[in-house]
């Protein structure tokens, strides 16, 4: 079995109850997804990339929280991309990992250069940036032979997926909880699914994380993911049970009562052909 769960970060203030009843629900969060979805079993060696976003720093802490409480053994290595985005100060990242003892690698791989060539300046980079990025962890997981990816992603990021999805792909999506990659050698895992970005913000700021932001997409304030951010921001403070709602029917599908065929065969619904007498309906007189 693991060891404890690792003491705050010299330097750190005394954490508050307010900063613990936070961190508890988070961690209450984070090991009901990886329980509803099955998301790491004895063994497995998991990969957590660190960005440098507040978001893999938090998954990154309370999977090492749950590893040092889990019933089973499983290994956890920090991996972070550095993509030789100008003036990236992955040493921020490296002394970060370094000061925790967490065992880790950095690696390289010139993407940011694939996406200034490829996308001008000022359009929606993120998807190419995301695809690359994966697809160098990805090779990097198989090489050094982890079976599972943990990947940052939380509910606010699935449910605006979801909305992208709905008005612009023209189709039911989002991000899923666990997948498996197209070669069948990776499980990615987004244990955040259950957790708000608010609340993962807070936690961020109060553990002090040294968050490097990404500015691979520029401050892109045209993007329709930033415009879903912000109508998801204003459910949240204004009508909070609307976004809990949404997360949950993502969790309910009712095939039957879509309009999908491929997924509900509605040529086989047929009602029985009742007898006949040839008399016709009865009549009153």
């Amino acid at each position: 079995m693991a060891s404890e769960a690792p003491s705050p970060r010299r330097g750190t203030p005394p954490r508050s109850a307010t900063f613990l009843r936070l961190e508890n629900r988070l961690r209450r969060q984070v090991g009901q997804a990886i329980s509803d979805y099955s998301m790491i079993g004895a063994g497995d060696r998991i990969l957590v990339a660190v960005s440098g976003g507040k978001d893999s720093y938090t998954l990154l802490t309370l999977l090492r929280q749950l590893q040092s409480r889990a019933p089973l053994d499983f290994e956890i290595r920090a991996v972070h991309l550095d993509q030789k985005q100008p003036g990236f100060p992955t040493g921020v990242i490296r002394r970060f990992l370094e000061e925790e003892a967490i065992p880790h690698d950095i690696i390289t791989q010139d993407t940011y250069g694939v996406v200034a060539r490829v996308i001008p300046e000022g359009r929606n980079r993120c998807g190419l940036c995301s695809r690359l990025r994966r697809g160098a962890l990805y090779r990097w997981a198989r090489e050094a032979g982890y079976n599972v990816l943990a990947l940052g992603h939380h509910q606010d990021d699935i449910l605006e997926t979801f909305l992208l999805n709905l008005f612009h792909g023209g189709r039911l999506a989002a991000m899923p909880p666990k997948l498996l990659s197209d070669d069948g050698q990776i499980v990615v895992i987004r244990p955040l699914a259950y957790c708000a970005e608010s609340d993962i913000a807070r936690y961020a700021r109060a553990s002090h994380f040294p968050v490097v932001p990404c500015k691979v997409c520029g401050s892109q304030d045209r993007l329709e993911r930033t415009i879903l951010k912000q109508l998801l921001a204003d459910w949240r403070r204004d009508h909070p049970e609307r976004v809990a709602s949404i997360g949950a029917a993502l969790g309910r599908i009712v095939p039957s009562h879509l309009l999908d065929r491929d997924q509900w065969d509605f040529g086989r619904l047929r009602a029985p052909t009742l007898p006949t007498s040839g008399a016709g309906p009865a009549t009153s007189r």
